[in-house]
């Protein structure tokens, strides 16, 4: 079973990806065929987030935003070639701290 942080980061890859494929075709200019992947990438996006082991939806979902900040700043520096500033990773470091907070705490 894949642990809950890398089925985050892959849910967030996925997310992001797909996202990222909307842009492309609406800002970008890129052929509409950009959406098939994109749709894909959606997809599999939503799997892996019903994946992680947590009782309730909305906690998956909260502590899943942390993670997501983080990998879009992955993706700015890997993917867009901009390098993300001192606040914006101070601003992921935060957000991931409080997804570890949600996680680590109680449960019903």
């Amino acid at each position: 079973m894949i642990p809950t942080i890398g089925l985050y980061v892959a849910a967030a890859m996925a997310e992001i990806a797909g996202c990222f494929a909307f842009w492309a075709w609406l800002r970008l200019d890129r052929s509409a065929l950009w959406l098939v992947p994109g749709v894909v990438a959606l997809a599999l996006f939503a799997w892996a987030l019903t994946r992680v082991q947590v009782d309730f939806a909305g906690r998956a979902y909260a502590a899943y935003g942390g993670i997501y900040i983080a990998t879009s700043l992955a993706w700015l520096w890997l993917v867009e070639g901009q390098t993300p500033g001192r606040l914006d990773l101070l601003g992921a470091g935060l957000c991931i701290v409080g997804a570890a907070v949600i996680l680590a705490g109680a449960r019903p």
